[in-house]
């Protein structure tokens, strides 16, 4: 019974990192999928594929080669100096992120709630540093509320869309796109997550003992992905073309459902945001632990500060030229994941901590080195 729960909070965690705001309001899958018309059935078919296959790949490496941040998974990728780099410019993109995410939690508390936009920053702030106090777990546990409810919101406007005159649109939407970006849409759309999702995916695998679970755990949670975006896609094929005009997407088909279904959606928003916002803040602070020669209770505080600090200003700009860099950075990153043979597994058990009830493993350690 044990293995099943922690399978489902690997799963969950899986989907609640990869399925974020940009997710759940709608326009990723728009914009990476829908617009594609009908070829987008068979491009998220292709993606489920690959967030299953090379998520679980990503996390059994991680596990056998003992890493316990992101830049120690790029550096047995990459090499130590390209490791190193990219987990520097890896980190820059997250922060940004997190300052953007930010900034969204306050603009919900002042356009949607009626309360002030300060507010919602300090709500989101505090109530992180307090989960992040319980590490991983703490993620795990908040993203088996939010994942949940994320898949039951999914299933209300599924049933919902079945009744609609153009449910069946979403098989011979037409479309005005290229093939050929029909099909680099799910690799980029895939490379981005994944290389983004490794900021909290590696250090789950590196506190999951059992191998076995950690793969199952993958496989559900690309299930799990692979369903909402058929889910998200499904709904807004039967709106289409007239969903194009909404920053919203998503919340244009809520809101139709009644004051219930706007209230939970609402709530959705904002928790993914949060949840987001706290897998990419453990996964930074793990990693600045190694470079930086502070306390790591230190860390975290003065990490969320900063990203405060910049959430009080427009980052758009500055993330509107570095994403397409990345973009490219994780089409590379992928390939290497790609090519990446799987270490051998982890020896058998040399000893157990009687104190703590911790089996030490042997593994290769990952060699570390402060800039």
């Amino acid at each position: 019974m044990k293995s099943h729960v922690r399978t489902l909070q690997i799963a969950f965690t899986y989907i609640g990192t990869i399925v974020g705001a940009g997710f759940a309001t709608g326009q990723e899958i728009l914009r990476f999928f829908t617009r594609y018309g009908h070829w987008a059935l068979l491009t998220i078919m292709l993606s489920s594929v690959l967030f299953i296959w090379l998520g679980t790949k990503m996390m059994v490496i991680a596990r056998r080669i003992g890493a316990d941040s992101y830049e120690d998974f790029n550096r047995h990728l990459f090499g130590e100096k390209a490791g190193s780099r990219i987990s520097l410019f890896t980190m820059v993109i997250l922060i940004g992120v997190n300052s953007i995410m930010l900034a969204g939690a306050g603009a919900i508390f002042q356009e949607h709630l009626g309360l002030p936009y300060q507010a919602g920053l300090l709500i989101t702030v505090t109530g992180s540093f307090f989960l992040l106090k319980r590490g991983m777990s703490g993620i795990m546990q908040l993203n088996s509320l939010v994942v949940p409810l994320m898949l039951t919101l999914s299933l209300i406007i599924i049933f919902n869309t079945f009744g609609l005159p153009g449910a069946g649109r979403f098989l011979f939407l037409q479309t005005d796109s290229s093939t050929f970006g029909a099909w680099m849409s799910p690799l980029l759309y895939t490379a981005f997550n994944l290389s983004m999702a490794q900021a909290v995916l590696v250090p789950l695998a590196r506190h999951t003992e059992d191998e076995q679970t950690l793969v199952r755990g993958g496989i559900l949670g690309g299930i799990g992905i692979g369903f909402m975006l058929l889910a998200a896609h499904f709904a807004m094929s039967s709106q289409m073309p007239g969903i194009l005009q909404y920053e919203v997407p998503m919340g244009s088909i809520a809101f139709r459902l009644g004051s219930a279904v706007q209230l939970i959606y609402l709530l959705l928003i904002f928790l993914e945001i949060f949840s987001t916002f706290i897998a990419n803040i453990y996964g930074v602070s793990v990693q600045l632990q190694q470079r930086l020669p502070i306390a790591p209770a230190l860390v975290t505080p003065l990490l969320m500060l900063f990203c405060y600090l910049f959430s009080q200003f427009g980052f758009s700009s500055l993330l509107g030229l570095f994403y397409p860099i990345f973009g490219a950075l994780a089409l590379v990153w992928v390939s290497m994941l790609l090519r990446a043979p799987l270490s051998p597994p982890p020896p058998g058990p040399e000893g157990k901590d009687k104190a703590k009830g911790i089996t030490i493993v042997a593994v290769k350690p990952v060699v570390r080195g402060r800039k």
